[in-house]
């Protein structure tokens, strides 16, 4: 445990002056260090550390909603950070658009390792691209961090990966056993993207959760990524009258599934995987995602002072609530800092052993601590569509 260690660090600064608003310090990424033997950090006068951190995002292409939504919560917690540790640390962080494609994410990862020397890198963004470019990052042995990556297998990769994103072996069953029991659900059809490690992982845990809860499967129906017209995969789940539509996609092709679903007159309970938590959902769905219901880590309606502190600083910066992506974004730039902290400097192997250590941070997206494997250990909450945002499921 290296828990002791770094509380002990902390002694000076609670956890919650940390985590209040403060003022704009600035985001832009210290030049890179070329030289033949560079370090990942500099220790500045007085004692203050800098540490460059990398940001590998979906920032442009039909997925971009999820990267702008991290890059967010990440510029927002470099703020507050950035003020509250004056003197201590100080983050810059360095952000590389992957446009949501495997070898994006590799040449970013590349670039930020070998030209930018980070002392670790968070994202990317999507499943897939993490199955890419973390095994780049873990043979550098520098720590990479998913905010988003849900998919099963993610940590396996190496030691120097790590995830705060629940996976969907955790929200999905959390989301099914809601929907079961309130709405009876007796029989269920399933429909997912089949070229997408994300979308694949969710649909064999909806199957599996499904044939564990006793539940009938009256049909599946895959679909591609950058596919338009699902007419005729949910005419044919249709005959078999399923009381629930489970889905398992990125918000761009899910949505647009559900809005077809609901225009061919289908009227059961319609389930979706982690891909649905984004606000695009009710722009491209519109009325049809009324009623969808998902699991999520965040929710901006939930009465909590830490959560409703960091949604009014978000609505004060953005002029929107965050979504999950955000949250978990914000939460991953300050576990990186607690973890910095604790070290006393910006070594990529005392960051590694720091984060390995994490248990029971309480963040905007709940509790969180890291098993023997660095899976995360933490709770999904249960959410469903109403009026164009996700309520608490009752």
């Amino acid at each position: 445990m290296h828990a002791m260690k770094f509380l002990k660090s902390l002694a000076t600064i609670s956890l919650g002056a940390v985590l209040m608003v403060g003022c704009s310090s600035g985001n832009n990424a210290a030049p890179a260090d070329n030289g033949s033997t560079p370090a990942p950090a500099a220790e500045a006068g007085g004692g203050e550390v800098t540490a460059q951190i990398g940001v590998v995002s979906f920032l442009t292409g039909s997925g971009a909603a999820y990267g702008e939504a991290q890059k967010a919560g990440l510029e927002l917690a470099l703020e507050e950070l950035n003020e509250a540790n004056k003197g201590k640390l100080k983050i810059d962080l360095k952000f590389e658009d992957s446009a949501g494609k495997k070898e994006g994410a590799i040449n970013a990862v590349n670039k930020l390792i070998n030209q930018d020397n980070v002392v670790a890198i968070i994202g990317p963004t999507l499943s897939s691209e993490m199955f890419a470019a973390a095994p780049v990052a873990n043979d550098a042995e520098v720590p990479v961090f998913g905010i988003s990556t849900t998919a099963e297998g993610i940590n396996d990769i190496g030691e120097y990966v790590f995830r705060n994103a629940l996976p969907e072996s955790i929200a999905v069953p959390t989301a099914m056993k809601a929907a079961v029991e309130r709405d009876g659900i007796k029989k269920v059809a399933l429909i997912y993207a089949s070229n997408d490690d994300f979308s694949v992982n969710g649909y064999k845990v909806m199957k599996a959760t499904a044939e564990n809860m006793g539940l009938e499967v009256t049909g599946e129906a895959t679909f591609s990524i950058g596919d338009v017209d699902f007419a005729a995969q949910l005419t044919k789940l249709n005959q078999g009258k399923p009381d629930a539509l489970l889905i398992s996609a990125l918000y761009k092709e899910g949505s647009m599934v559900v809005k077809k679903a609901r225009e061919l007159g289908y009227q059961g309970t319609i389930l979706g995987g982690n891909g649905f938590n984004n606000p695009k959902v009710f722009e491209i769905a519109g009325d049809a995602a009324e009623g969808l219901i998902v699991a999520t880590p965040f929710s901006p309606e939930k009465q909590d002072e830490k959560v409703q502190s960091f949604v009014k600083a978000f609505e004060a910066k953005y002029n929107k609530k965050p979504d999950q992506f955000a949250a978990q974004a914000y939460d991953s730039l300050y576990i990186m800092s607690q973890a910095l902290l604790g070290a006393g400097k910006a070594d990529r192997e005392a960051l590694r052993e720091q984060l390995a250590g994490l248990k029971d941070f309480t963040g905007v997206s709940g509790k969180l601590s890291f098993d023997e494997n660095r899976n995360p250990v933490g709770v999904a909450v249960v959410v469903e569509a109403k009026s164009g945002k996700f309520v608490p499921f009752e």
